[in-house]
């Protein structure tokens, strides 16, 4: 017990935890996946994109990234309303991570994966 509790004083995971917090959630690093590869989407395209998200789902997540500051909502005032989606710089400064992960899962897929 004494070794856990020098070990978890030595070991700073806030940042890691910070981070993790970011992308947690079963469609962020997807939306930041399609938003990487297409620079700027609607709401409609992301969905698609993203097959069997719920609205719901999809409209949380992308609130979170926004209020995090991951991704740029922009709304042009036209009717019917018109809303994109892009990376900020921070989101931006994700992509190397998810580049890795994206080198790693080439790397290592089964041939017969499926989604």
């Amino acid at each position: 017990m004494e070794h856990e509790e020098f070990f978890c004083k030595e070991v700073d995971v806030r940042p890691f935890a910070y981070a993790i917090s970011l992308v947690d959630g079963k469609w962020k690093m997807h939306i930041l996946f399609w938003l990487w590869k297409k620079k700027t989407l609607r709401y409609s395209e992301l969905k698609r994109a993203l097959g069997n998200v719920t609205h719901k789902m999809l409209s949380n997540q992308l609130k979170e990234l926004e209020t995090d500051g991951i991704i740029i909502r922009k709304e042009y005032p036209q009717v019917p309303p018109k809303v994109e989606y892009s990376l900020s710089d921070v989101g931006n400064s994700l992509m190397p991570i998810l580049q890795l992960f994206c080198k790693w899962g080439h790397e290592h897929i089964p041939n017969d994966w499926t989604l």
